[in-house]
């Protein structure tokens, strides 16, 4: 790009996809791409064809043609680490990670023990990744929290306009059966793109703008392996797979809590992280989703099995991996709506992605409606677990102004 400042090479970089500029500008053999085609699946859940060529630029793929452009690093330029939560940042951040060996499983424990503690036994974050739950104690009356698990919200509602409502009605179903309960406030933390189901109250524009997150789906298959001596022998912990069934095979990341150890040697059993993003290459980015979505939907677990037991044989049989004997268990994980949909320079508005103004959809999709407000990562463009802190943080900080300014007035 002979003649442009680094900026310029950046905005053009924006506006056109990474397999555009694989095969168009860089001209490499389109079965050079194949290399390249899943890159971005596991966080905008889709590959280089959908993905601007710079956030494929951003995410350090040094050998991907770029470094004749002698782009300035980041946050220089174009880019900037945004504060806050942001669509998936494509800058580093310099906040520490927490990584748990089951996941987002320990928040979920860690929280429901700070509002029910007598439902999680235990005193410390090391000891509550093995504490046995005692479901039954999460919804007694006299919880000053309830937690009310196999109930589905069909509908949300003000008894009485939103402006002079004193209270929220939601109707939920479980057991086959229809139950209404009543509040001052309520927080809809679902999928964003849900909410107008089940919300028909509110108003059109903002309708239009939660109907506009649609969420990617991404598949999390975990393998238990009685060892994984064959990953030892070939000396590798993780295998892009790009043209395979699975996007990628790694051994999960070592991390320890408490009684929840990780695998030490060869010959400890472990498990092994497959991940599969559904959807058809070509298709603008929504609409992969929504393929994807109605594919994964449609695929049976006997599909899910033949394919997994395939690809590990093809990638670790040198090794010694015998999948007959090996593998003692598979866990599929669908989710149909996985992540969060994050603003892409392909199809959406430069300042939606590269700023935090207020024009964007997730802004207007939740703001507060009478007594209720809206939260969920959705509501940040970010699949990120701080973005889904950083907005709960948000929408219960809206209803307690709320009541603040009500007492001051002399209302309640």
């Amino acid at each position: 790009m002979p003649g442009l400042t680094s900026a310029q090479k950046k905005a053009k970089l924006a506006r056109m996809s990474f397999k555009d500029y694989l095969l168009n500008v860089v001209k490499v053999d389109s079965q050079a791409y194949w290399f390249y085609m899943a890159l971005g699946r596991d966080v905008f859940c889709v590959g280089g064809d959908a993905m601007p060529a710079l956030f494929a630029w951003q995410m350090g793929e040094v050998n991907g043609g770029f470094s004749g452009l002698k782009l300035d690093p980041s946050p220089e330029g174009l880019l900037a680490n945004l504060p806050g939560p942001q669509h998936g940042r494509q800058t580093e951040s310099d906040e520490p990670v927490v990584h748990y060996p089951d996941g987002n499983a320990t928040v979920a424990r860690l929280l429901a023990r700070w509002l029910i503690p007598e439902a999680v036994p235990g005193t410390s974050q090391d000891d509550v990744g093995a504490a046995r739950i005692f479901y039954d104690r999460l919804d007694l009356a006299g919880n000053a929290a309830r937690i009310r698990l196999n109930s589905t919200v069909l509908n949300v509602r003000h008894d009485g306009g939103p402006g002079s409502a004193r209270e929220v009605i939601a109707t939920y179903s479980t057991g086959g059966k229809l139950h209404s309960v009543r509040g001052s406030a309520c927080v809809m933390a679902c999928w964003n793109m849900f909410i107008p189901y089940l919300m028909p109250d509110l108003p059109a524009v903002q309708k239009e703008a939660l109907a506009f997150n649609v969420k990617g789906p991404i598949v999390c298959t975990n393998v238990f392996l009685r060892n994984w001596r064959a990953f030892q022998k070939l000396g590798t912990s993780y295998v892009q797979c790009p043209t395979m069934y699975h996007d990628t095979i790694a051994l999960i990341d070592p991390a320890n809590l408490g009684a929840l150890q990780h695998a030490r040697s060869p010959e400890d059993a472990i498990v092994v992280r497959m991940t599969r993003t559904p959807g058809s290459p070509g298709l603008p980015r929504k609409d992969q989703h929504r393929v994807g979505r109605a594919d994964l939907l449609a695929t049976s677990f006997e599909t899910f099995e033949r394919y997994i037991r395939q690809q590990l044989t093809r990638v670790l049989g040198r090794g010694g991996f015998d999948a007959a004997n090996d593998i003692v268990g598979i866990a599929v994980n669908r989710w149909p709506h996985g992540y969060s949909y994050t603003y892409s320079s392909l199809y959406d508005p430069m300042e939606w992605v590269f700023t935090e103004t207020d024009d964007r959809p997730c802004v207007k999709a939740r703001q507060p409606f009478g007594l209720i407000s809206i939260a969920n990562a959705d509501a940040a463009a970010s699949p990120h677990t701080d973005a889904a802190f950083q907005e709960a943080h948000r929408a219960v900080a809206e209803i307690l102004d709320r009541r603040n300014v009500g007492s001051l007035s002399g209302n309640s």
